[in-house]
């Protein structure tokens, strides 16, 4: 056998094989507090400073969302006052408008009267002005026929022109009376 054999048959046969030596049991500890010291001075801290930094990034963003936010809210607040405003602009414009187009429309009316009463009257006085003209070209015409008349009635000549216009002038006038009497005339 073995030279380490022997030495565990010396040692004692009575000891449990899954517990270790203390000496094993010392240095184990011994290295496992020199890493975990190592670890807590140099890794700890660094995973610490990783860890906030990643932490003030996250409030960071959460804070900077927060307040992209409330300015997009902000800015949504301003359209749509701004949409609503523009509406009662438009609104307003188009009662402006309206309004315009009936006074226009109510002015073309009143001046298109107007012309039309213009007209009318132009005409009523342009018919008086003709009637006046037919009338004196008639009382002239109606004049000599009866003053041919009367010479071929006479058989002499009626060649006094003041007789012959007074007598033409009173011929005409009983014509009128005669006229108004049974309704004929103006």
């Amino acid at each position: 056998m073995t030279g380490m054999t022997v030495l565990a048959e010396t040692a004692g046969e009575d000891r449990n094989p899954l517990v270790p030596e203390l000496y094993d049991i010392f240095w184990s500890a011994v290295c496992l507090l020199v890493i975990g010291i190592v670890f807590y001075k140099y890794v700890v801290p660094r995973l610490m400073k990783v860890l906030d930094e990643r932490a003030e990034k996250i409030e960071g963003g959460i804070a900077r969302a927060e307040v992209a936010q409330e300015e997009a809210q902000q800015t949504l607040e301003q359209y749509k006052q701004q949409l609503a405003d523009a509406r009662l602009e438009a609104a307003r414009i188009r009662e402006e408008a309206r309004t315009q187009g009936q006074d226009i429309l109510a002015q073309m009316r009143t001046e298109a009267q107007a012309e039309s009463d213009r007209i009318v009257a132009a005409g009523h006085s342009q018919l008086e002005a003709q009637r006046q003209q037919i009338q004196n070209e008639l009382r002239s015409e109606v004049g000599r026929t009866a003053v041919d008349l009367a010479e071929k009635v006479i058989g002499q000549s009626v060649s006094d022109e003041a007789k012959q216009a007074a007598s033409i002038e009173r011929f005409l006038t009983e014509l009128d009376e005669s006229n108004a009497g049974i309704g004929v005339g103006r």
